[in-house]
């Protein structure tokens, strides 16, 4: 008797709580698509912000590149008037330059890549926010209907199925930020010690040089201005 009675409790419980969630299912719809819309205006926001910063590297890239080229042809006009000790200057700026303008590089190609994705990202979820929309204010409608044959007021949406997707999309988005986040900031860090690693045997002599030296850039100035030898007949 007893557990029949704590059967009958639960059944009543859960009963009155599917009751109360289908009467306000059209609220908490309202509140759950709000939520949504702001965690999308918020991801509009950080990929306005990205572009905004993919385009500052791109004028200091280009800025950079300039300021290369400006330096070569000063040191070759140095060389040429036998001016060694300038193109060497010359010469180890230019490194320094180009390595900046190496990291840039490998800056802006990161930044491409998650630009896209979280396009990806908005642009899904404004589409998928503008279907939940046109099936709410059509579930409304349909409840107004329902509640006008009964001859009621209407006091909520009777369908779950909106809010089940509305969850749906939540925990979903929240998820796909969380990922992204954690898989840029293990790129970043694995990266980081691998290039440190490369680095290290680099400068120890073991493998290709990859990075620009003042010792080769001024190999290749002299180069530059070496007389070509005249032909022979």
């Amino acid at each position: 008797m007893f557990k029949t009675l704590i059967t009958l409790m639960r059944g009543a419980a859960a009963a009155a709580e599917e009751q109360l969630a289908d009467n306000s299912a059209l609220l908490i719809l309202d509140q759950q698509m709000r939520d949504a819309a702001s965690a999308t205006e918020r991801a509009k926001r950080a990929l306005a912000l990205a572009i905004a910063q993919d385009e500052a590297e791109a004028k200091r890239l280009e800025s950079t590149l300039a300021r290369i080229a400006d330096l070569e042809k000063r040191a070759v006009e140095a060389l040429a008037g036998n001016r060694d000790d300038l193109a060497g200057e010359a010469a180890e700026a230019i490194a320094l330059l180009e390595s900046d303008r190496d990291a840039i590089l490998a800056a802006r190609a990161m930044f491409a890549k998650e630009i896209a994705h979280m396009k990806v990202a908005v642009t899904g979820a404004s589409q998928r926010l503008s279907e939940l929309d046109r099936g709410r204010r059509i579930a409304q409608a349909a409840e107004a209907v329902r509640h006008l044959r009964a001859g009621a007021a209407p006091a909520g949406l009777g369908s779950t199925t909106l809010a089940e997707a509305e969850r749906t999309l939540a925990r979903l988005r929240e998820r796909q930020n969380e990922e992204a986040r954690a898989a840029a900031a293990f790129s970043v860090i694995e990266g980081t010690a691998q290039n440190d690693i490369a680095r290290r045997l680099e400068d120890e002599g073991f493998g290709p040089r990859t990075r620009s030296t003042a010792a080769g850039v001024l190999s290749r100035l002299r180069q530059a201005t070496a007389t070509p030898s005249p032909a022979t007949n």
